[in-house]
């Protein structure tokens, strides 16, 4: 039986992408859009999506679920570590004093990085810890919308 890797990693990829489209999250996949995305002002949480199965199974979930709350941030943007490289660079710039980390979620406040929670915050947990976590940081920094 042949396999053939690349369709099979579009279709992840593929898949992946529209799992945060019909979330509501802008897709940033230039410097440019990530630029224009980080100078709007108020909230933006940033979701560091990836191929591997803690995405899949925890960071998107946790993603789509966390934003049904009372405070949420004004904006939701994604970038994809490992497809939009440049993207996910620049975005990382924004996030001093944190390592790369993918999956990721990052809360910045006027473009100003102001919590993140990382990859080892993401794997093996549950989803529901991991939107629990985001919401407390939503009920923190963000505003009734």
């Amino acid at each position: 039986m042949n396999i053939d890797f690349n369709m099979f990693m579009n279709d992840v990829v593929r898949t992946a992408r529209e799992e945060m489209d019909n979330a509501g999250y802008e897709q940033l996949r230039t410097v440019e859009d990530v630029e224009e995305a980080f100078a709007r002002k108020g909230t933006t949480l940033v979701m560091v999506n990836s191929v591997c199965g803690c995405a899949g199974g925890i960071a998107r979930p946790a993603a789509t679920h966390a934003v049904h709350y009372d405070k949420r941030p004004t904006h939701l943007v994604t970038v994809f570590a490992g497809q939009d490289k440049e993207a996910t660079e620049k975005a990382r710039e924004y996030f001093e004093g944190y390592p790369p980390s993918s999956p990721s979620f990052a809360l910045l406040k006027d473009g100003k990085i102001v919590t993140m929670v990382e990859r080892h915050e993401i794997e093996g947990h549950a989803p529901m810890s991991v939107i629990t976590k985001l919401q407390g940081y939503f009920e923190e920094h963000c505003e009734e919308l």
